[in-house]
């Protein structure tokens, strides 16, 4: 029987995070293996993102780790969520995702973002500042012309002509941009779900038509842990929302800790603050509560697509959740289509 959930398309955003004691080689190897496992499981993409000095994050290469993934799966789409390209020349990233097109077709993704490094040190070894994402709808429209024809006599071979599927996040004014140049929607309730619905409706109205884009697609990103209780699956998001509240209060993104360490940890009031508000909007627990959360949530925002992105210290607990997912979701949805 089709129900919203068996309707809608399930994807995984992984950030190659670091548990304590783990190398960052190690971690990215995780990723590989991960989406190898993602792509048996049934979802339908698999996409990377990009963090420059940071400890707890090893995926800073986006599209050379995309290729690695690529190369060991067959079917699910690859991509990177995202490209941050105020840190690039939209030149390079034409010629890079034309590059993946090119030796993978029909499965690479380029998934783009407007952030800026984390810090300053970060922004001047990229050789960057803040000011440079100002400068991202023209950014934007140079690298769209090099995946088309060019831009003043210059060609982004191979990746001219190619089809390369382009997604806008949406940071600050990012639902804004993505309707105005036509692009599908990657957002996530950072300021609440009333805010992320809001922009959602906005985005669909201002939604402008563009070539081999007509109609508005918007893929909600959302944290969903599976578990054999609510309580485990609690227990699992801590050591995400520990790190949050250690890099907001001390400017550095640490290793993933176990939830045993974290009970031994003293918290000033603020990091306490911060840890609570961490652990808030995640959706949590069993298969009878994760699954009518989810369908609340794709009823609430028309989404095509939930794109999870969590995370976790024990890396077994985390697979298990995806699996148990899948076999929720995407297995039915399989199977009604046969």
């Amino acid at each position: 029987m089709s129900t919203p959930l068996t309707q809608t398309r399930f994807s995984i955003l992984d950030r190659s995070r670091v548990r304590q004691g783990q190398s960052h080689p190690e971690a990215l190897r995780e990723t590989v293996e991960f989406a190898r496992l993602a792509e048996r499981w049934g979802y339908h993409r698999f996409w990377v993102s990009e963090h420059h000095s940071v400890p707890g994050v090893a995926g800073s290469a986006p599209t050379v780790l995309a290729a690695a993934i690529a190369a060991v799966t067959d079917r699910i789409r690859i991509g990177t969520g995202g490209v941050m390209l105020p840190n690039h020349q939209p030149l390079v990233v034409a010629e890079q995702f034309g590059t993946l097109e090119s030796l993978f077709p029909g499965r690479i993704d380029m998934g783009l973002g407007r952030s800026v490094g984390f810090t300053d040190g970060v922004r001047r070894a990229l050789g960057h500042g803040k000011q440079d994402a100002g400068d991202f709808d023209a950014q934007l429209t140079e690298l769209l012309d090099y995946l088309s024809v060019g831009r003043a006599g210059v060609h982004a071979w191979p990746a001219e002509g190619l089809t390369v599927p382009a997604f806008l996040l949406a940071v600050g004014s990012g639902a804004e941009r993505a309707a105005r140049f036509g692009l599908p929607l990657v957002i996530v309730a950072a300021g609440g779900e009333d805010a992320m619905v809001a922009a959602i409706e906005q985005y669909r109205t201002d939604f402008r038509p563009a070539p081999g884009r007509e109609e508005p697609y918007v893929i909600v990103s959302a944290s969903v842990v599976l578990a054999d209780s609510r309580e485990q699956a609690h227990r699992l998001l801590l050591p995400e929302a520990w790190s949050a509240a250690y890099s907001r209060t001390r400017g550095e993104f640490p290793p993933l800790v176990s939830p045993a360490q974290i009970a031994r940890e003293p918290m000033t009031d603020r990091q306490r603050g911060l840890f609570e508000e961490s652990l808030r909007g995640h959706i949590h627990g069993t298969e009878d509560t994760v699954l009518p959360e989810l369908e609340r949530l794709v009823a609430r925002t028309g989404a095509e697509e939930i794109l999870v992105h969590t995370s976790t210290f024990d890396r077994a607990a985390r697979l298990e959740s995806h699996r148990r997912l899948a076999e929720a979701v995407i297995a039915p949805a399989i199977a009604g289509a046969r």
